[in-house]
Formats: C-alpha cells, structure tokens, sequence
C-alpha cells in the first residue's frame, strides 16, 4: 500500500471517531488502549485504457491511394518521308547502225541462202554467220568462191553443257581481195555433245587440218572427211575425256 492511501485512511478514520457522542463525553483512550484503525484497501487504480489502434488502421484504409502517376505522352510520330517517284527504266539501247559495207556482205548471204543461214550479228569487220553442219560444206564454198573469203585463219571450239551442244568456229579471211584483208566472216555451227560429229571442212581449206585435228583431241568433235582424226598434243594412252569440256577436272583437285 502507497503511503498516500494510509494517510488518506487515517484521515477518514479520525473523522468518524469525532462524530461518535461516547466519545464527545468520554476522555479521549488512550493510546496503549485504543485499538488501531482498520485497515482499509486502497481503491483498485483505474487501468489506464489504450485507445484501439484498429480505428487507426481503419482509417488508413479509408485513406484514398494517390492516384498513378500520368505516363508521359509518347513523342508524335515523325512526318512521313514521301518516297521520290520511281526512276523511269531507261529507253533501250538502239542498235547501232552497222556500216555499210558489212552489211552489203550479209546481205549476200541472206539472199543466197535465205533462213538456211542466220546472221548473228554485223560489227565493223566483223560478221558472224550460224548454219546447220548439213549446209556447212555449201556455205563455206559459197564464201569462197563468191565472195573472195579464200582461206581459214583458225577453227575453234567452246563447251556448251547446259545446252548439250558444241560449237565449232571457222574464221575466214581473204588474201585476194584488198578490201577484205582487215575483215574476218565467223561461219559457225553446232553439233550434239553427246555425240560431236560435223564434216570437215578440209577439201574446202586445206588450212583447217590441224586445227580440226586441235578441237578433235581437246573437244572430242569428230569431223567427218578428215584423214587424221587422231591426237597429236596429248599422250597416246589418254583416257580421260577431252580437256577443253567444261566437266574436265584434273584428277587430285
């Protein structure tokens, strides 16, 4: 018991005595006979009440959220670049004009031969003519008796697998006529890869035999009415196909 509770006890217990009329009349016990107050209980201290801390959760529960922050609007699309107007395709090309002279020449073929011979192209000093082998011999005598293209410089050949042809090449020239001594007539034709076969044009210019000979042994092309149809530049016992085919490979590459 707090000493603030005993003295208030005390103070109660002298007031009651006063009141009482005994004791008005009466000396006053004494101290060894007077029986000591009694005791009293403090009263209960009152237990302090914490407030609930749940209205405050409540109430931060009411409290409105802020609301997002806005997202920045996204930059405006950029103008639209208008694409130039297509460049118009260029004009074709015009062939030029061949000379003159050169195409008199063709002329003279056509008119001789008409679709049996085709011109494929007329350039200064330059023609280029494609016959069948069956019309080869014909043409090339026409070429030299008619007009004045009396010997064969060369005779070439060139692989063409993707059509399964061959083509041989006589380039024609004149000693006899001054002015076709700067010009070469290309009399062409081709014959099947599978089985190179054309004539010969050797009784026509005897120039020609070793250069059909040359195409012979490096392009495997037989020509028919040739003496010598055998190899001359690669070794007697080649047994690989002709070199100058496009599907030649040299062994070990």
């Amino acid at each position: 018991m707090s000493n603030d509770s005993k003295e208030e006890s005390k103070k109660k217990a002298t007031k009651a005595s006063a009141k009482s009329p005994a004791n008005s009349n009466s000396n006053p016990p004494s101290q060894e006979n007077a029986a000591p107050p009694a005791e009293t209980k403090p009263a209960p201290a009152k237990q302090e009440v914490k407030p609930s801390a749940e209205p405050a959760a409540a109430e931060k529960k009411e409290e409105p959220k802020p609301a997002p922050a806005a997202k920045p609007a996204a930059p405006p699309a950029p103008p639209a670049v208008a694409k130039p107007p297509a460049a118009a395709a260029p004009p074709p090309k015009k062939e030029p004009e061949p000379p003159a002279f050169e195409k008199g020449l063709a002329q003279q073929i056509t008119i001789r031969f008409g679709d049996v011979v085709k011109v494929l192209y007329i350039k200064p000093r330059r023609i280029k003519i494609m016959t069948d082998p069956g019309n080869l011999v014909e043409v090339a005598t026409f070429l030299r008796d008619n007009m004045g293209f009396d010997h064969a410089e060369s005779a070439s050949g060139t692989d063409y697998p993707k059509d399964n042809q061959i083509e041989v090449d006589y380039h024609l020239g004149s000693y006899s006529h001054d002015d076709l001594l700067a010009h070469i007539m290309v009399l062409a034709t081709r014959t099947n890869r599978d089985d190179a076969r054309i004539p010969s044009l050797i009784n026509v210019y005897k120039s020609v035999e070793y250069h059909e000979r040359e195409t012979y042994e490096m392009l495997g092309v037989y020509f028919d009415g040739h003496p010598r149809n055998d190899r001359f530049l690669l070794p007697e016992d080649w047994a690989d196909i002709p070199p100058l085919r496009k599907d030649f490979r040299i062994k070990g590459r």
